[in-house]
């Protein structure tokens, strides 16, 4: 078996961002051709163009002998624009053309969740209303995000149907500036690695291009543990309190950057933007209705919905809740054991840097995902993020290579004082 390290250091990484490249225009003709989701099919047209030219331009850099990583970079950049924001901005245009096959259901979801915060102060509607709705109109009355998730639906409520009020607009607009404070922070040789597995990766871009809630939440919790890496704790948590008034996914991240904060003697600046920012953005809907606020973000959820959520990626959890006797229960005490394993890996090991929060945080919600009687294959780009980002974390904690002979060299004169 080929350690990790040396294929990803293979032809100084060429060969590995040829794999890429090439295997991703694979998956996208693969899903131009046979997805039976229409916003997916277009994607995979266009992308498929842009990771082959990707491909083709690895493949020249490395024939010419150039291991440049910036000519990497570069390409990588490019990679994501043409697979991810170019079929995003098509579709975009074309849905306010009159195409209503342009945009997966969260979009939807969310611009509609953006109109009743507009117009009724809260964005969700509770099941009696929901009830009320047309049969088909059911499911998309429903909002199971924290309340932030709807203010990428504000532009569209206030300025009408456009390409630029579409919300993957937004999802994107905040997904880069996320992404670009984290990169300025953390440097290193393993940065460029994780940031195609956050940008490039198709799992990643065909949710920047379809629908992209799940997006600006991971890449705000990964600015989040940049700036726990350069040990500013304030801006950390305000930052990971983003994530949280977005999507409960976001909080196991921010409970295992608690602990972490906690380790460090920082719990108090870190807890207060991490606590605080999600508890504020409850206040409007549960002023404004709180049985709602419940039947959208924890009842739908858990299959106590009018409707039932439509998530049943075929991850051993589904299996095992749909295939066996009793496999919902059965389900949920595997998850729950799984809970307790992390729970105690925690306990004995405490995270004490931000590339040990990237890897719990990452191996559980892992291990979640699949356990989870329902879910989507989507969600996986949580992990696949998180564990790339951990090298790269290390990286940055580490002391420069200035630091570290000072730092010997103030240990040696105390050892002669």
């Amino acid at each position: 078996m080929i350690p990790w390290s040396r294929l990803d250091r293979a032809a100084g990484g060429l060969a590995f961002d040829l794999g890429l490249y090439t295997l991703s225009a694979g998956f996208a003709v693969v899903t131009a051709l046979t997805s039976t989701l229409l916003p997916h099919r277009a994607w995979g047209a266009v992308a498929a163009v842009g990771y082959a030219v990707a491909a083709v331009a690895v493949l020249v850099q490395w024939l010419a002998g150039n291991r440049d990583p910036r000519l990497r970079a570069a390409i990588t950049g490019v990679a994501w624009v043409a697979t991810a924001w170019v079929p995003m901005l098509i579709q975009c245009v074309e849905r306010a053309g009159g195409r209503t096959d342009r945009a997966q259901e969260e979009v939807l979801v969310v611009e509609d969740g953006g109109i009743r915060l507009l117009h009724h102060g809260t964005p969700y509607l509770s099941d009696g209303t929901i009830a009320g709705l047309p049969a088909d109109e059911r499911l998309l009355g429903y909002l199971p995000y924290q309340p932030g998730m709807a203010l990428f639906g504000l532009p569209r409520a206030i300025a009408g149907s456009a390409w630029w009020t579409d919300a993957r607009i937004w999802f994107l607009v905040v997904t880069v500036a996320a992404l670009a404070i984290a990169i300025a922070l953390v440097r290193g040789p393993h940065l460029l690695r994780a940031v195609q597995l956050t940008t490039v990766l198709p799992i990643c871009a065909l949710a920047i291009a379809t629908g992209g809630d799940d997006i600006p939440v991971l890449a705000l919790c990964l600015l989040s543990l940049a700036l726990c890496a350069r040990e500013r704790w304030a801006w950390a948590g305000v930052v990971a309190g983003l994530a949280g008034a977005l999507k409960l996914f976001a909080l196991p991240i921010v409970v295992v950057l608690l602990i972490h904060a906690l380790t460090r003697r920082r719990l108090r600046p870190f807890a207060l933007g991490a606590l605080g920012l999600p508890v504020l953005a409850l206040v409007p809907p549960l002023l404004r209705d709180p049985g709602a606020l419940v039947d959208n973000v924890i009842g739908f959820p858990l299959g106590h919905g009018v409707v039932s959520s439509p998530a049943a990626s075929p991850f051993p959890g589904q299996l095992i809740a749909s295939g066996l006797p009793g496999g919902r229960l059965i389900a949920a005490g595997l998850l729950g054991l799984a809970g307790v394993v992390i729970a105690v890996w925690i306990i004995r090991r405490p995270p004490r840097t931000a590339a040990a929060v990237s890897l719990i945080s990452g191996y559980g919600l892992l291990a979640a995902i699949l356990l989870m009687p329902s879910t989507r294959f989507g969600y996986l780009l949580y992990p696949i993020a998180l564990l790339a980002w951990a090298p790269a974390l290390r990286d940055a904690a580490a002391p420069a290579p200035r630091d570290r002979v000072e730092e010997a060299t103030d240990g040696r004169a105390t050892a002669y004082t």
